[in-house]
């Protein structure tokens, strides 16, 4: 069964989709007001990602950022909460085509999705589809009831960045 959530923040041309695809898959669409370049750096440029990704409220900064966007590279997000402890996401850059897609592994677990992200030109504006893969059920499950319970806020940070 396919779910899907619209979710209207106001602050885009157009709302976040959430949707559920399979019992392994969870795609997120939003069309930003901006060129495709602008968007893909702002996902592949340290730098912009760090000022977009965490969303704001969340009580945690990301206070590592390190992203050698290409095929073969490797990521590592470390999350903090103002304490000595951290918690880190890793993995590595499977598909990197500059503009267009990105696709990365996540490694910090047994139960690691394969996300890609695709950037479509939809005449000066772009349209994000950011796709995640599960390897369970049960995985997917626990992505959204956390970190991709947050997207649709990231997408509106992003979208203000690039407005800004």
């Amino acid at each position: 069964m396919v779910e899907q959530q619209a979710i209207d923040s106001g602050v885009g041309p157009a709302p976040t989709t959430v949707e559920r695809k399979s019992d392994l898959e969870l795609v997120v669409t939003r069309v930003f007001n901006a060129p495709r370049a602008a968007v893909f750096k702002a996902w592949s440029d340290p730098a912009l990602f760090r000022r977009w990704w965490v969303p704001e409220g969340a009580g945690m900064s990301l206070v590592n950022c390190d992203m050698d966007v290409r095929t073969g590279g490797k990521y590592c997000l470390e999350f903090g909460t103002g304490g000595s402890e951290t918690m880190a996401f890793y993995g590595k850059y499977l598909e990197v085509v500059p503009g267009s897609r990105i696709v990365w592994t996540n490694d910090e677990g047994e139960q690691g999705a394969v996300t890609t992200v695709t950037f479509e030109d939809q005449g000066g504006k772009t349209l994000v589809t950011f796709h995640e893969r599960y390897e369970s059920k049960e995985a997917l499950e626990e992505a959204l009831g956390g970190s991709a319970a947050a997207l649709p806020q990231q997408m509106d940070q992003l979208e203000k960045l690039l407005t800004a």
